[in-house]
């Protein structure tokens, strides 16, 4: 059976997530920055959208120059708490398409890569629909769009949803990836940064194609056994290393838009208890208990607020997370005016239930 690894990235997520949110930015060139609080303009840009970038304005560089590349653009502040509520309903979905739990892996707050292998068959056209499926139920879901790509390992599924940005799907069989390589310059290789990038133009090693075909002693002897043997395996496509969950990411949240934007406790709190029967859904699914539930409060001049509490030891009942959610959220309209616009919820520090644990236990 052949293995098939699909990668999905959501296209310019930060940015994408404030033009859904007021769609009047759509259109517009909008700035996402990481401020540092040294002086106005202090900090870096955090992401930006294809409007943006046709000014130049890209992730990494500093939001004074930003300014300065376009002073007509939106800039706006990371909003971290707002975008990861909606990742963690991204990745839900992302975690439905899997083989298994353990066959998901998420990189990063707006990427993840899941195994498909079992669930397709090893069928790439099967995959391919796969990927259509996932498109469209985030579209759906979260008005947003990503890019999809698929391949028969992480490397080629990682440099494949590249290839198409925005709203692209790329398949890469087996079968496909020299052609799909060969021609590129190494710095394009998933792993390879500018200083290896430099090292084998140095080497006169310019495409993926010649890295592919290199003697692996010299390139052993320029970059060490350990990583002279992986730049060759990667330039051949070969890629062994699993989709596995990393270690400290683990949480399950959900956000909603209320009805209409409100300050009224008995409006809002049906709501929660809907997300919070999703939230206890899931943990039942994973079989896991809880210990951090937040509060997460979007106020209607598009705000991000949160309210935490931590238990003393770690619960997977409803009845407990309602209570919890219920105190923050009548804390936080005492002691706020404004109104809110959506609403979310978000358990963490997830712990494995032991066996004794009865389903009961749940409810």
């Amino acid at each position: 059976m052949l293995r098939i690894v699909v990668h999905v990235d959501m296209d310019y997520f930060y940015a994408a997530v404030e033009e859904r949110e007021d769609p009047s930015l759509r259109g517009r060139p909008v700035v996402v920055c990481m401020y540092s609080g040294r002086g106005e303009h202090g900090g870096s840009v955090s992401t930006s959208n294809y409007t943006a970038r046709k000014y130049g304005i890209k992730s990494g560089i500093p939001c004074s120059r930003a300014i300065k590349l376009n002073p007509d653009a939106v800039f706006l502040p990371v909003r971290k708490e707002f975008y990861t509520e909606v990742s963690d309903s991204i990745m839900e979905i992302l975690r439905s398409h899997a083989d298994s739990d353990e066959s998901f892996e998420q990189i990063s707050i707006d990427e993840a890569f899941i195994e498909v292998t079992e669930n397709c068959n090893g069928d790439f056209e099967c995959a391919r629909k796969m990927g259509e499926d996932i498109k469209q139920t985030i579209l759906e879901k979260e008005q947003l769009t990503c890019s999809v790509g698929i391949g028969p390992n992480k490397l080629i599924a990682k440099m494949a949803s590249s290839e198409n940005k925005p709203d692209g799907l790329t398949v890469i069989s087996k079968n496909d990836i020299s052609s799909f390589l060969k021609d590129r310059s190494p710095s394009q290789l998933w792993g390879v940064g500018d200083v290896t990038a430099g090292s084998l133009e140095q080497m006169d090693i310019n495409t993926v194609g010649q890295l592919a075909s290199s003697d692996i002693v010299s390139l052993i002897d320029a970059f060490g056994k350990k990583k002279g043997s992986w730049l060759k395996k990667a330039a051949q496509g070969i890629d062994d290393s699993p989709v596995r969950q990393r270690e400290g990411t683990e949480q399950i949240g959900r956000i909603a838009t209320l009805p209409e934007n409100s300050s009224d406790h008995d409006l809002i709190m049906p709501v929660l208890d809907n997300l919070a029967d999703d939230v206890i859904r899931k943990t039942i699914e994973r079989g896991v208990s809880f210990r951090q539930v937040t509060l997460i409060v979007i106020t209607s001049d598009f705000k991000t607020q949160t309210r935490n509490h931590t238990l003393q030891r770690a619960v997977a009942g409803k009845e407990i997370l309602r209570t919890n959610l219920d105190k923050l959220l009548t804390n936080f309209l005492g002691e706020n005016k404004s109104t809110i616009r959506r609403i979310g919820v978000r358990v963490a520090g997830l712990q494995e239930v032991s066996s004794q644990t009865t389903l009961a236990s749940y409810f």
